[in-house]
């Protein structure tokens, strides 16, 4: 079944300021449409529910990525290939390229944005293990004003998120500062190419006199939405990397985690998958 195109409404904004005007003057009636890359799937198998949106493509507000002394800021359109070549990001933030090569066809990276990707709000989203890793901060826009939230927080539950329905999402704030953590992220899907992830994790450590100073988690694909292992990165804390640490680390992460059941795979090999990586990750860290 395909969706009768002539039934959906489409608007283009010509700046930032129109589109939110627009939206907030029918809070809910239109949606934002960016890169299109999960929308026009719903859209031809007749499955896009909402009939109104506003084609922000073009605006220029939301491009772009800055970097200052202390962080680093992606407009909400950045594509995934822009995040693969920008120097500093592929540098001081490989995960997040890692997350990028991982999206999809070359088509998908041309087109899919960082922004649309935390608001399709999907639990096997490939970049939001990334953002977690880095303590990433979404900042939202409305004609009210803008706010700054961590991403830790923005995301409430299956396909629900902190916005209200008259903001979208402006830019995506990464501190910096990690470089000299050791990175891991590592995806686990049916193939090794434009799969659904059954498994998506990301890690980072600072290493201080042989034991772990600081430590970051976070998985997709095994909760209603994308989480930190915060259990574990505590219990990893003033400990030395070992094949004993791998074990009892994993133990820990069993206690924490609860993975779902779904199409792609079961909650047993997802526990023991993350378990997998998560020792996978601490053998890098010896």
């Amino acid at each position: 079944m395909r969706s009768v195109v002539p039934l959906y409404e489409w608007e283009t904004p010509p700046d930032l300021a129109s589109a939110l005007g627009r939206m907030a003057r029918e809070p809910g009636a239109w949606k934002p449409f960016a890169g299109g890359t999960d929308l026009m799937v719903l859209l031809e198998a007749g499955k896009l529910p909402h009939r109104r949106f506003l084609n922000i493509w073009k605006i220029g507000e939301l491009r772009g990525v800055e970097t200052s002394a202390d962080r680093v800021s992606l407009g909400a359109l950045a594509t995934y290939t822009e995040i693969r070549r920008h120097d500093v990001l592929a540098r001081e933030f490989p995960l997040l390229g890692r997350a990028a090569a991982e999206t999809g066809s070359v088509a998908t990276q041309n087109r899919g944005t960082i922004g649309g990707n935390i608001a399709n709000a999907s639990p096997a989203a490939d970049s939001p293990p990334a953002l977690l890793v880095y303590d990433a901060e979404i900042e939202l826009v409305s004609a009210r004003g803008s706010r700054r939230i961590p991403y830790a927080n923005f995301h409430t539950g299956y396909k629900t998120m902190d916005l209200a329905a008259d903001e979208l999402i402006w830019r995506v704030h990464l501190p910096r500062g990690r470089s000299g953590w050791r990175q891991y992220y590592r995806k686990v899907g049916t193939r090794r190419a434009q799969a659904i992830s059954k498994v998506c994790f990301a890690a980072a450590a600072k290493i201080e006199n042989g034991l772990i100073a600081g430590a970051r988690i976070a998985l997709a694909s095994v909760a209603p939405a994308v989480l930190r292992s915060r259990a574990v990165e505590q219990f990893l804390l003033g400990r030395r990397p070992s094949p004993e640490l791998a074990l009892s680390a994993g133990a820990e992460l069993a206690r924490e985690l609860a993975p779902i059941d779904d199409m792609r795979s079961t909650a047993r090999y997802r526990l023991r998958v993350a378990q997998n990586l998560l020792a996978e990750f601490l053998e890098t860290l010896g």
